[in-house]
């Protein structure tokens, strides 16, 4: 091989080296300047917090368990009276023992779990896909509109609740569960509908709403489609949270006597077993199983919920 062979075959080795060097300082570059996503910072918050992913695992254990067992067994057959199996204690027939009609209490735990997670799930996507829409429209034309929506909110928020909803079970004659779902999201849609209003009026001052104005583009395209995602980290915490809210508020409403109704067991209604004579000390295995539970659900719930809030503020100063 020559000489001038060789330094042309240096000379080529040489050029390639800085072209990888200069696609490797691009890359580098653009990691170092490109933004998160919100999921990016959620998966590395929940690296960091070890007692939120554990919860988060628990929390799916417990979900998956509570659904999947409700469908295996027979809710009919499980709530069928029978007083011969009256007070049993839990042992290898019963395994949490049985009420005061022999009905098993791990069944009953099973389909009160279920009704409870599906009445805090349906009250929040409901609540939540009113509070979107709704707050959305008024936080971003504002105006008469505006006005009129946040009276309404106004009114709703000075009401007492509670009492509204424990008068409206006692009136209907024959309520559901989806009676009281509805009830529930009747009132609780105010929240959500105040957070994204004050995001939406904030964010339509950014100058990407005020480009795509000037480019043309439909005002339902900028809001859900340019405003929206970019709150949506914001209103995925508040739903998590509102979640276990409306899981409690069932709870303590089923635990007085006005939630469910009696013949549909809930979280609650097993509570609610506390207060039959001689149930706190002598028959504990009659509440202490839902109350666990729903110790254990609201805590995963709520450092979940943490998790997800500290990734929202991390990705809003992040940008």
């Amino acid at each position: 091989m020559s000489k001038q062979d060789i330094e042309a075959k240096d000379i080529a080795s040489e050029i390639e080296l800085k072209a990888i060097a200069k696609e490797a300082d691009e890359k580098e570059l653009k990691s170092v300047s490109e933004v998160p996503s919100f999921w990016k910072v959620l998966k590395r918050e929940f690296k960091v917090d070890k007692i939120a992913t554990t919860c988060l695992i628990i929390l799916v254990i417990i979900m998956a368990t509570v659904l999947i067992g409700s469908l295996v067994i027979d809710q009919n057959e499980i709530m069928k009276i029978n007083l011969r199996n009256r007070y049993k204690a839990p042992g290898a027939e019963f395994i949490l023992g049985t009420d005061i009609g022999g009905r098993s209490i791990a069944g009953q735990l099973l389909i009160g779990g279920r009704n409870s997670i599906l009445i805090g799930f349906a009250v929040t996507v409901i609540t939540s896909v009113i509070g979107i829409i709704v707050g959305l429209i008024v936080g971003y034309h504002g105006g008469m509109v505006d006005n009129i929506i946040m009276r309404i909110c106004d009114f709703i928020s000075v009401l007492p609740t509670t009492l509204l909803i424990i008068t409206f079970v006692v009136v209907i004659p024959k309520y559901t569960m989806w009676h009281f779902i509805f009830i529930m999201s009747v009132f609780y849609w105010v929240g959500i509908t105040r957070l994204v209003r004050s995001k939406a009026l904030s964010e339509g001052r950014r100058d990407y709403v005020n480009a795509s104005k000037i480019m043309g583009t439909s005002n339902l395209k900028i809001m859900y489609g340019g405003i929206l995602p970019n709150i949506s980290s914001i209103i995925i915490v508040d739903l998590i949270l509102s979640f276990a809210g409306n899981i409690g508020i069932e709870t303590g409403l089923s635990f007085l006597g006005f939630g469910l109704p009696p013949s549909t067991p809930s979280l609650g209604t097993l509570v609610s077993y506390a207060r039959t004579p001689g149930a706190m000390s002598n028959k504990i295995w009659l509440w202490l199983p839902a109350s666990l539970l729903i110790l254990v659900m609201m805590l995963c719930i709520n450092y979940v919920g943490q998790a997800f809030r500290r990734a929202s503020d991390a990705k809003q100063r992040l940008g």
